[in-house]
């Protein structure tokens, strides 16, 4: 399943994500995304956890949580749907 994680504090970095939802289960990656220009943070990633019950226990105790100053947004990555 794929986790979406947002609201992250500039100070967040892969690592820390990935020991947040190691807790819970197998993490298959993590990924931070970055602003092209600064390569900084953009606030948000998303993780790839293998079992869906690891991922939505994990889902449902991160969502909320405080990690470095920020009260980070965590669900599933919902199929983007195209309207033409």
């Amino acid at each position: 399943m794929t986790i979406y994680a947002g609201n992250l504090s500039l100070k967040v970095n892969e690592d820390d994500l990935r020991v947040e939802f190691r807790a819970f289960g197998k993490v298959a990656f993590v990924n931070i995304v970055k602003d092209r220009k600064e390569s900084a943070s953009s606030g948000f990633g998303f993780i790839e956890m293998p079992a869906r019950d690891e991922a939505e226990a994990a889902i449902a105790a991160l969502h909320g949580k405080e990690l470095k100053g920020n009260a980070i947004v965590v669900n599933e990555v919902r199929p983007r749907s195209f309207t033409y």
